[in-house]
């Protein structure tokens, strides 16, 4: 259990340290130009590397400390994580589609763009690795009691 544990917190650190690397980088290609007539997928990396940087990945690794125990939090976590996912699958494929249909790419945008894909696969593979250890902590802990009690309420005898 420390080790499943151990990766999560690992990958975590990874997520973020990713999301702040794409966030740069895309902050980059959106503001200074650098590419031409500039495509709504590097908008949509930018928007999921704030996605990640801000509610994802803090809520990920921060709720178990405010919500209880319960099978249902747990799969709170698979929901997030897997949509998390989605959006990185979706943006790196629609960013590397995008690419593939330049026909003379030069100059530093290219480099770019090309590093933007290489990090969103790598944000993509680590959500897919957290995505489904959540899920498989969902699935051992269906049909678990919460561990939290909750007193018996006070009767009175006649």
């Amino acid at each position: 259990m420390a080790i499943v544990h151990t990766v999560f917190f690992v990958s975590r650190a990874l997520q973020l340290l990713f999301a702040i690397i794409l966030l740069g980088l895309c902050g980059y290609l959106v503001t200074d130009n650098v590419i031409y007539n500039q495509p709504s997928q590097v908008n949509f990396m930018l928007f999921n590397s704030v996605w990640t940087l801000f509610p994802a990945v803090p809520f990920l690794a921060y709720s178990h400390r405010i919500l209880p125990a319960r099978p249902s939090s747990k799969l709170i976590h698979v929901a997030v994580d897997a949509v998390t996912m989605l959006f990185w699958f979706a943006g790196f494929i629609a960013l590397a589609e995008w690419r593939n249909n330049i026909i003379l790419c030069v100059g530093k945008g290219c480099g770019v763009t090309v590093a933007v894909i290489i990090f969103g696969v790598l944000e993509w593979i680590l959500f897919s690795l957290t995505t489904t250890l959540s899920a498989l902590d969902a699935w051992q802990a269906r049909g678990k009691r919460s561990p939290v009690t909750t007193a018996a309420p006070e009767t009175t005898t006649v």
